[in-house]
Formats: C-alpha cells, sequence, structure tokens
C-alpha cells in the first residue's frame, strides 16, 4: 500500500502556491513540506485507493493551521483533485483552513484547538490494537509550541506508560514553543519512555532513518529541526 512514486519538490510548490493564492505563509506551513514529503513517498502505507483500509497507516495533521502543505501533499499524490486547490478556504470549498476528514479524501481527523491531535493519535492506537491490528502504524505531526498543552503530557506519559508501538509523532521544531524543555523537545518524550530521535527537517534521508527507526516495543518520537522559514 506505501505510494512510491517520488514527488517533485517543485511541482509541490507549484501546488502550494495554487493554495496561497497570493497569500503569506509563514514557518508553520513550510516547516511542513519536507517530512510530508518523506511519510508520503517512502513511510505512509496508504494510497488514493486505499484510505478505508483498515490495515492501513494512519497520519493525523495535529497543527490543522498548517494544512495548506497538507493539501498540496494531497493533492501531488492523487487523493484530492488539483483543482480543488484554486478555492481553498471559499464558502462552497471542501478545503477549510483546518482539514475536516468528512470532507477531504485521506484525512483521518478534523483539527482544531492545537493540542488534540497527538491524544487521538493514543487513542486511535489503541483501538488497533484492540482490534488485533497490529501492522498499521499511527504517525501524529505535532508542532513544538503544542508542547506546551497539558492535554500533550497526558498522552505522552500514557503512551509511554502503555506501551504503544505502533504510534510515532513528529515534533516540528521550528523554535516557536514558549517555554521549551530542559534538554530539548525529545527528553520530554524519552522521560516518559519513548525512543527517540533528532534529526535536520530538511534532511530527507535523515527523516527516513528516523521515521523507520521504532524499535516496535515503544511509541517513537522524531523531532525535526527546522529553523528557515522557506
Amino acid at each position: 500500500m506505501t505510494t512510491t512514486t517520488a514527488t517533485d519538490p517543485a511541482v509541490l510548490r507549484a501546488l502550494l502556491d495554487r493554495v496561497r493564492a497570493g497569500r503569506e505563509f509563514g514557518a508553520n506551513v513550510y516547516s511542513t513540506l519536507d517530512v510530508l514529503q518523506v511519510l508520503y513517498d517512502r513511510v505512509l502505507r496508504i494510497t488514493p485507493e486505499t484510505v478505508d483500509d483498515p490495515d492501513r497507516d494512519r497520519f493525523l495533521l495535529s497543527k490543522g493551521h498548517a494544512v495548506a502543505g497538507y493539501y498540496a501533499l494531497l493533492a501531488a499524490k492523487g487523493f484530492i483533485p488539483l483543482e480543488w486547490l484554486d478555492d481553498q478556504g471559499g464558502p462552497d470549498s471542501r478545503l477549510g483552513d483546518h482539514p475536516d476528514r468528512l470532507l477531504v479524501p485521506g484525512v483521518e481527523i478534523g483539527s482544531g484547538s492545537l493540542g488534540h491531535g497527538l491524544g487521538l493519535g493514543v487513542g486511535t492506537a489503541l483501538g488497533l490494537r484492540a482490534q488485533g491490528r497490529f501492522d498499521p502504524r499511527v504517525y501524529v505531526l505535532l508542532g513544538d509550541a503544542e508542547l506546551d498543552e497539558g492535554s500533550n503530557h497526558e498522552a505522552i506519559a500514557y503512551a509511554g506508560a502503555t506501551g504503544l508501538a505502533n504510534l510515532t509523532a513528529i515534533v516540528l521544531d521550528n523554535r516557536s514553543a514558549s517555554h521549551g524543555w530542559p534538554g530539548g523537545a525529545a527528553s520530554r518524550f524519552t522521560v516518559n519512555g519513548w525512543s527517540a530521535a533528532t534529526v535536520a527537517g530538511r534532511d530527507h534521508e535523515a527523516l527516513h532513518t528516523a521515521l523507520t527507526g521504532h524499535d516496535h516495543h515503544r511509541p517513537h518520537v522524531v523531532v525535526a529541526v527546522v529553523t528557515d522559514e522557506e
């Protein structure tokens, strides 16, 4: 079920420009592109034809305000029609300023306030385990500022305590957190029993190694450090 055709970065940027339509995007959007590309090109076991397969991998975008890059990627991979990008946020558009799982093929959750995605990922991973489905993995993409939310602290602690080995969190660290964490973002997870890797968020090979580096015995986190806007 893995999508194997590599996404041309120039095509992805061109599609993002269709979504942008003259608006300004910041680091919250541009920092997601490389991680999304590696996930959908080389890691996730999902295609437009398998969006309802119970054994698919799940990708949850917790930082929903960064959805523009996600829409561009979904269009590049054939999950949604290219023409949908031209009316993103319009009154009749399926593509809102946050993704809606009922309107957009391939989207797993509707997002809103920051801090909910990882908890939903924990619930999804638990549900798969309860069904005896041990092959699908759940990947949750978060921003570093979300880690200030107490709901994420609870999700991190619970996942570590219950050994949710089918869960991977990806933290995009663009230095936007108000408080940070002693020892870096990864230490917030490792203290609760997670395995962790911290890599450059633009390095596709490093991202791929980190995203596939889980040990199958505990939850895994990848901290992708992106300090430039573009």
